[in-house]
């Protein structure tokens, strides 16, 4: 396995808390709180308003006293998705807000740091504990916290999809698991000689793949795999296109027609069919409507391929930050991703002079909304982020909490399958080639 050489680091994202801007756009049932957090929540709830001068000294008292406990050897870390409450206040606490692949580096870029607490969801988190030295522990927020992607492409429904592939092509069959996937489902990309990709490198890692001219079978989803085989030269109508869920768990290639077999054999590309419940939401008439009007439209990839195929610009949620950010005073920009983001991104423009609106927004038009925010990431709240901090420093962090690889929990009932020691350890092993192969082809590229 080559080694991990990087100097990656998420740089400051430049999202600064006003006076009089409320930090939490909801709150939480206090049953949908672990029993431990529930009286931090409760003292949440019961504060008069969700301003900074109410919010952050309550915050303080338990933050404050934590953050000297651990000294560096703590950091705390969100995805841009996250609500804006969270992203501001993990920046103003010392954190890093970032994208997910540059999440997933943290534990290699800072060997120093000794315990990480995550604010966004258990398969970011759990990729940076596969990359994570023995010393190191990994905890998170909320291990509710999970993704549509990863939940339509759970390990029990793609083994059997990869069992069925790998008899019928062995060896020549190449996995490329998203991101967003278990360390489960990143293993068998291990296995395979393969790679983990990102929405930001995914154009690079799929150029590799192609050049080891082997099968590629990218899980998921579906309409990143679509537009990364668009940029790559790859036609469309060459893709084949595996069912996801539990639908994908049960096809089998004996049962598809002949014409289906003879179109899966010559497919460079197989698609597991699961997609982002978030940016399905957009359509090519949104873009459109911005674009008579005079604005720039930018998209994540997970957007489906006539969506990205007719905006400005896609890219990932750093790429589509640090335009929002670099952006001249009096530009217009239309946003096409989650709808925390969009809204984090429309404040921090309007202090520029910048207009942001979210992609969705288009009245009159059939799937117009204010656009999804990822209901399962904004699980994620101040209770949350206070009450870990407090009882990792008082020694009595939940070991719910403690994400190792390997763990799957679901996102309901909150029930957690963890594997045995030797298990996890054949499941880091290829897991961490896959992850390896990402930072060494997107440093290379």
């Amino acid at each position: 396995m080559p080694s991990i050489t990087t100097d990656s680091s998420a740089s400051s994202s430049g999202i600064r808390i006003i006076p009089d801007m409320p930090i939490c756009q909801q709150d939480l049932p206090l049953d949908w709180y672990q029993d431990e957090f529930k009286p931090y929540a409760e003292e949440y709830l019961a504060l008069p308003d969700r301003l900074p001068e109410t919010v952050l000294p309550w915050m303080d008292g338990y933050v404050r006293p934590a953050l000297d406990h651990f000294g560096p050897s703590l950091m705390l870390l969100a995805h841009y998705y996250m609500g804006g409450e969270i992203v501001k206040l993990v920046e103003r606490y010392g954190g890093r807000v970032a994208d997910s692949y540059e999440l997933a580096l943290q534990a290699v870029d800072h060997p120093e740091t000794k315990v990480f607490v995550e604010s966004a969801v258990h398969f970011m988190a759990e990729s940076i504990a596969i990359l994570a030295a023995d010393d190191q522990q990994v905890w998170i927020t909320n291990p509710k916290s999970g993704c549509t992607l990863e939940m339509l492409a759970k390990d029990w429904m793609v083994e059997p999809a990869f069992d069925e592939l790998r008899e019928r092509y062995g060896e020549d069959l190449l996995v490329l698991a998203y991101m967003n996937t278990s360390g489960r489902v990143k293993a068998l990309a291990g296995e395979t000689g393969g790679s983990v990709c990102t929405s930001s490198n995914a154009k690079a890692i799929v150029a590799w793949a192609l050049a080891q001219n082997r099968k590629i079978f990218f899980v998921p989803d579906r309409h990143l795999g679509e537009n990364v085989a668009g940029w790559s030269g790859i036609p469309a109508d060459s893709l084949f296109h595996w069912k996801g869920g539990d639908e994908g768990a049960r096809l089998q290639i004996a049962d598809l027609s002949p014409a289906a077999r003879s179109r899966l054999d010559r497919a460079p590309m197989i698609l597991w069919g699961s997609f982002c419940g978030v940016h399905t939401v957009f359509r090519p008439e949104h873009v459109g409507y911005w674009e008579e009007r005079g604005y720039r439209v930018l998209v994540h990839p997970e957007c489906p391929k006539d969506v990205v195929d007719a905006a400005h610009g896609a890219g990932s949620t750093k790429y589509l930050w640090n335009e929002v950010m670099t952006a001249e005073s009096g530009e217009r920009l239309a946003i096409g991703t989650e709808g925390h983001f969009v809204r984090n991104a429309r404040e921090q423009a309007k202090l520029g002079g910048v207009e942001v609106v979210n992609l969705a927004d288009v009245p009159s038009a059939e799937g117009s909304s204010m656009g999804c925010g990822c209901a399962t990431m904004s699980r994620n709240d101040p209770p949350h982020l206070v009450a870990i901090l407090d009882m990792l420093a008082r020694g009595t962090g939940p070991d719910l909490n403690r994400v190792l690889p390997g763990d799957v929990v679901n996102e309901t009932t909150g029930d957690r399958h963890r594997l045995a020691e030797q298990e996890r350890r054949e499941l880091v092993a290829n897991a961490k080639v896959a992850l390896t192969r990402m930072i060494e082809v997107t440093r290379a590229s």
